[in-house]
């Protein structure tokens, strides 16, 4: 089984290309919906952030607020650093069980969506790395239609990986920067190659 993690930065189109893989066939999960199940109340993320950051990290009724840990880590590298130093390897073992079970139920490509693989320096834990692009100013106005602040798009890209660096650790690169006919396209014409 072909075990591929699919990155990209913020409103590159990472969702968009999972969802068109599992059309495809392969078995997709988010990575970064196993972080949010880490920060539900008791669980090992939330009482990291709380040990981390005490009580500014905590929503009115007392469960972990991700927007408040956003802000600080996002404002603050040493400070997203430690907390990525307890989340990853938590992360990182739930992943590997996901695809163990993808391959046992015999499928042919495994997904793991993950928008900090590079950063996290995990690119070891696949067998290719599929990396999605779009150009800044679009990814801002896709982050804006979805509600988000310009500001706060800024800001978080710039936390990242910049591209230019993040091509050069990728086996295939999407550039997401027409239609989604044009995305389609790519996407079946990539997965034809790693299924032949």
């Amino acid at each position: 089984m072909l075990r591929v993690g699919l990155t990209g930065g913020l409103a590159s189109g990472k969702s968009t290309v999972a969802a068109m893989l599992r059309e495809r066939g392969a078995v997709v999960f988010d990575a970064d919906q196993i972080v949010r199940d880490l920060y539900k109340d008791g669980e090992p993320g939330a009482l990291a952030a709380r040990e981390l950051f005490g009580d500014a990290v905590l929503a009115p009724d007392g469960s972990i607020d991700r927007s408040r840990i956003a802000g600080i880590v996002f404002a603050d590298p040493a400070r997203r650093h430690a907390l990525e130093a307890r989340i990853h390897p938590l992360v990182r073992a739930e992943r590997a069980r996901r695809f163990a079970e993808a391959a046992h139920s015999g499928a042919r490509v495994a997904v793991a969506e993950a928008s900090q693989l590079l950063e996290a320096k995990t690119e070891s834990d696949y067998d290719r790395i599929l990396l999605v692009v779009a150009p800044e100013e679009t990814r801002i106005q896709r982050w804006q239609t979805g509600g988000g602040d310009a500001e706060d798009a800024r800001r978080r890209i710039a936390a990242q990986l910049p591209p230019e660096s993040a091509r050069v650790r990728a086996h295939d690169v999407l550039v997401n920067d027409g239609t989604l006919e044009d995305l389609r396209r790519k996407v079946t014409e990539l997965y034809a190659r790693w299924t032949p």
